[in-house]
């Protein structure tokens, strides 16, 4: 079996998972970017965790960021995953894949393929020749927490999604035909819903698997993979990389290469697209409307407010059919929505986004988040000095595309399903020799 795949950027990993009388329900946790504005959610994972072992203990939730000393937190875990290897916490399993079904509450379930993949191949700063590519811009101020987890950290584990444009089917789905042996079937904390896995082990197998990823390359110059969810701790991987790379003349194949990843079809029945909302707090909001009146000055820009909600409703279902960009909000006090008639940028989120980042500049006491789901959007968006912009799903068939010709989408374009499907994390890799 070869480990190395360099014209498609695939490594074969040897996983880690937790030893038999670790409980898998509080070890595996939701990736750490997840739920930033409800802290309450990370405090009920903590009561959940108890004194077991957990993932919880190897990441930094981005919730947390502000409370407490980020240095000892990272130290803290990089500690405890040295006390994990040591304790025998976690187990290394045989070179190999992980096929895994994950129920998220659809008519079929999600499907993927945990691989490593080669940071060689991706570069977020001008991603537009690689094998592995950005579907949203980088956002810089987010990398050094993540490079500082990852830059003293013996092992990873992974919440990264990377997708593949596979309308025949041929990587993923195939594999479930085999008679595979079970690595794991559990159900997830916290609505999280049930999990599959199976060890994907045979050289063979593993063999077909790259040659028929191989025949995925799309444009030129080819890409075969685009980022799905966990941009940033990609890139925040090909960060330390280069510097063990100017630092330490490290071997050619020395682990910190590769990044674990959970490869899935963009294709799949259970992988939806779903949009991501921007909430502002501590801003006037008559000050907000009046910026963004001025910033779309010359693009018919138009704000209409509603006294009850049906009213709201049926005006924002009536825009799906009508030109430019239509887009919701709600405050502590009112309905409304905002219309701009000649749009200069192609998605509404790209001109939101354009608007917000300017207006943050020149309003350092306002802050901006990003939400999954319109129910929570609607509850945070009740507070005083909140607004809160309800944003469309993106067409999951033009992403491939749209990144082939257009290069990377504006950061937070696009979500992988609601905040409760997103990834656990659960296995895990040695990154240091």
């Amino acid at each position: 079996m070869k480990r190395h795949h360099p014209d498609i950027a695939l490594h074969v990993p040897a996983l880690l998972l937790p030893a038999a009388e670790v409980p898998l329900a509080s070890w595996s946790v939701i990736a750490c970017d997840q739920h930033t504005s409800q802290p309450e959610y990370w405090q009920e994972t903590r009561r959940l965790v108890g004194g077991n072992p957990s993932t919880l203990h190897l990441v930094l939730p981005e919730a947390e960021l502000g409370h407490g000393d980020r240095t000892a937190a990272i130290a803290a875990i990089n500690r405890r995953m040295g006390q994990y290897l040591d304790d025998g916490v976690l187990a290394e399993q045989r070179p190999g894949f992980m096929l895994v079904e994950r129920e998220v509450g659809r008519a079929v379930p999600r499907r993927g393929l945990v691989v490593a993949l080669d940071l060689e191949c991706f570069d977020y700063r001008d991603g537009t020749r690689q094998l592995i590519r950005s579907t949203e811009g980088t956002d810089a101020n987010r990398l050094p927490a993540r490079v500082a987890v990852r830059r003293n950290a013996p092992l990873e584990t992974p919440h990264i999604l990377v997708l593949i444009d596979d309308p025949e089917c041929t990587v993923i789905e195939p594999l479930f035909k085999r008679n595979l042996e079970p690595a794991y079937d559990f159900e997830l904390m916290q609505g999280g819903r049930r999990i599959r896995g199976w060890r994907v082990d045979d050289g063979d197998v593993i063999d077909a698997i790259a040659a028929r990823i191989a025949r995925l390359r799309r444009g030129e110059p080819p890409m075969i993979y685009a980022m799905g969810d966990g941009n940033h701790s990609f890139a925040a991987a090909r960060a330390v990389w280069e510097d063990i790379k100017a630092n330490e003349s490290p071997a050619a194949d020395h682990p910190a290469r590769y990044a674990l990843a959970e490869l899935a079809n963009v294709h799949d029945g259970g992988l939806e697209f779903a949009p991501i909302h921007r909430l502002l707090a501590g801003v006037d909001t008559e000050m907000l409307f009046a910026a963004m009146a001025a910033h779309f000055l010359d693009a018919e820009f138009d704000r209409r407010t509603f006294g009850d909600r049906d009213a709201w409703l049926r005006a924002w279902g009536e825009t799906a059919t009508q030109a430019g960009h239509h887009i919701p909000y709600l405050t502590a006090t009112e309905r409304g929505l905002v219309c701009i008639g000649q749009p200069r940028l192609r998605l509404e989120t790209a001109s939101l986004q354009h608007f917000l980042d300017g207006f943050l500049e020149t309003h350092p006491g306002a802050a901006i988040d990003y939400i999954h789901g319109d129910d929570t959007l609607a509850t945070l968006a009740r507070e005083e000095d909140r607004v809160g912009f309800l944003l469309p799903a993106m067409d999951k068939r033009d992403l491939f595309p749209t990144v082939l010709d257009d290069g990377a989408a504006p950061r937070k374009t696009f979500s992988l399903g609601e905040a409760r499907e997103k990834r656990y994390y659960l296995e895990c890799r040695r990154i240091r020799p």
